[in-house]
């Protein structure tokens, strides 16, 4: 165990390097673990570009990384139920503990987020996170991983819960028409979800060039139908495929404007929309008195409360599969071509994995 260690270290808006820093200290109930594998989500380059000041990160410097597996190396005060040398996938919430929706167990929006005082830690995004060789967290985000998960599969836990949680929360039944918009990492993981719900169709739809990997590996998985809607009319043919009602329920996950803007004509009365997908403060018009005469249930969702032990529980059972989302590997110190190929989509990225 050294002093220093390896670190992305954000200096201002599209300013970072990789440089040595202190390995962090453990608090109360805290564990450090050296992070085997990271994986580059997408809100990561939205965060380092600058976009979310004063909030993501609070403050510079900053070391960003969220979606992340490694090996518990050190244990601090008040640790239970986890010993070094466990294999261990990381969450990034960690709620305040006692308000009203911590104790709800939707810790995912604490009353308190952002208040250091009371506890309450983002991994990522308000504390420093895991684009390091180490990281300090709470023992309160940590699920250990069974040995037949890799270090990679795990990395993606955390992503895969958000899924996981939409589907929950939208409660697909078995049989349900269930269309995805956005065939990214996130949107291939509901996919994986929803079939092991039960459903009984689905449809995943994306736009361009840049979703054609996604789409073909949506057809490989299992999909029934998939949509570009740069050459293809979505709503025309979904309601061709369910005599005209439309699909039982609807989940964006792109956070694109044409995504959102074609959620009501996608969904049959009576149905459920799900909203993963974040537009980056756009504002975009609802006709409210449709989903009001239509008696539609909107959901957002956001992160992933409860759900990471699930989405293990799948993965050790072989329910899911993410190896196939895992399309490229880099070391720490090729972070940023990393960044470039993530953001780029650049040879049919999907999930990029970096091994600090």
């Amino acid at each position: 165990m050294t002093e220093k260690m390896n670190a992305l270290v954000l200096y201002g808006p599209k300013n970072f390097k990789i440089e040595k820093v202190n390995v962090p200290e453990v608090g109360f109930q805290e564990v450090l673990c050296r992070v085997k594998s990271i994986a580059i989500c997408g809100t990561d380059p939205h965060l380092i570009a600058g976009e979310y000041p004063g909030f993501w990160p609070p403050a510079y410097p900053f070391t960003p990384g969220h979606e992340w597996a490694g090996e518990i190396i050190k244990v601090g005060p008040g640790v239970v139920g986890l010993k070094v040398g466990d294999k261990v996938s990381a969450e990034s919430s960690k709620g305040c503990g006692f308000c009203k929706r911590c104790l709800e167990g939707r810790y995912n929006i604490c009353a308190n987020y952002g208040k250091k005082e009371t506890g309450h830690k983002h991994y990522g995004f308000t504390e420093s996170g895991g684009y390091a060789e180490y990281c300090a967290i709470s023992i309160k985000s940590l699920h250990k991983l069974p040995d037949n998960i890799s270090f990679d599969e795990g990395a993606l836990v955390d992503t895969a819960g958000v899924g996981l949680h939409a589907v929950n929360r939208g409660r697909i039944k078995p049989g349900d028409t269930v269309a995805i918009i956005g065939p990214g990492a996130i949107g291939l993981m509901t996919q994986q979800f929803a079939q092991a719900a039960g459903a009984g169709r689905i449809i995943m739809i994306g736009y361009g060039d840049v979703s054609k990997p996604g789409l073909e590996l949506s057809r490989k998985q299992g999909a029934d139908l998939t949509i570009d809607t740069q050459i293809e009319d979505a709503p025309k043919i979904i309601k061709s495929q369910t005599e005209g009602l439309g699909a039982d329920v609807v989940i964006e996950t792109s956070g694109s404007h044409g995504g959102y803007k074609m959620l009501l004509d996608l969904v049959r009365q009576g149905g459920t929309i799900i909203c993963i997908g974040l537009t980056g403060g756009a504002q975009i018009p609802i006709p409210m008195d449709r989903v009001a005469l239509n008696e539609l249930d909107v959901y957002g969702v956001r992160a992933n409360p409860n759900s990471c032990d699930e989405v293990i529980t799948l993965l050790k059972k072989g329910k899911v599969d993410f190896k196939p989302l895992i399309t490229h590997t880099f070391p720490l110190t090729e972070f940023e071509k990393a960044l470039e190929v993530f953001s780029k989509r650049m040879g049919g990225a999907i999930k990029v994995i970096i091994h600090p």
